[in-house]
C-alpha cells in the first residue's frame, strides 16, 4: 500500500513536470504569436510564464534529488573506498536536509506573510498561491535527503 502511494507520488511530479513544462511552452509561443500577428497577447501570460519556470525548476530539483541527480562536486568521494563513499554520502546527504528544511521553514515564513498581504499576481490568483512550491518542494527534498541518510546503503538506488 505505502510504495502504491510512493510510486503514484512519484508519477505525480513526473506528470506535473511535463503538464508544466507544455503549458509554459503553449503559453510562451502564443505570446509570440499575438504579439508578431496580432499586435496583441494575452495581459498576464508573461507573468504566468515567469511562475511556471519558478514551478519547472523547483519540481525539476525535487525529481532530481529523488535520483541523486543533482549537482554535486565529487572530488573527494571518487577517490576514497567504498566504505568511505557511503560515509560521505551519508554526511552530505545530512547536512543537504538540514539545508533544505531550513529554507523550507522560511520560504513556509515568506509564503505565510504573502498570504496575509493579500496580494494578486495575475487575474485572481493570489501571489500565496504561485510561491507555494518553494517550501513544499524543499520540504519535500529535505525529507528524500534524510531518508537517504538514513538508509542502510543496499536499499538506497543510484
Amino acid at each position: 500500500m505505502l510504495l502504491r502511494l510512493y510510486r503514484f507520488l512519484l508519477r505525480f511530479e513526473e506528470s506535473l513536470l511535463v503538464i508544466i513544462l507544455l503549458c509554459t511552452i503553449i503559453i510562451a509561443v502564443a505570446q509570440i504569436f499575438l504579439r508578431n500577428f496580432f499586435h496583441s497577447g494575452i495581459p498576464w501570460g508573461d507573468s504566468l510564464v515567469r511562475i511556471l519556470v519558478l514551478w519547472l525548476g523547483l519540481i525539476g530539483a525535487m525529481i532530481a534529488s529523488r535520483n541523486h541527480r543533482h549537482i554535486k562536486i565529487d572530488i573527494i568521494s571518487r577517490h576514497l573506498n567504498p566504505a568511505n563513499q557511503i560515509r560521505l554520502r551519508r554526511f552530505t546527504d545530512t547536512i543537504t536536509s538540514s539545508v533544505c528544511f531550513i529554507v523550507a521553514w522560511y520560504a513556509y515564513v515568506f509564503v505565510r506573510i504573502e498570504y496575509q498581504d493579500g496580494m494578486i499576481a495575475f487575474e485572481k490568483v493570489p501571489v500565496w498561491v504561485t510561491e507555494a512550491i518553494i517550501p513544499l518542494a524543499f520540504f519535500t527534498m529535505a525529507v528524500r535527503y534524510l531518508i537517504t541518510a538514513l538508509l542502510p546503503h543496499s536499499m538506497q538506488s543510484d
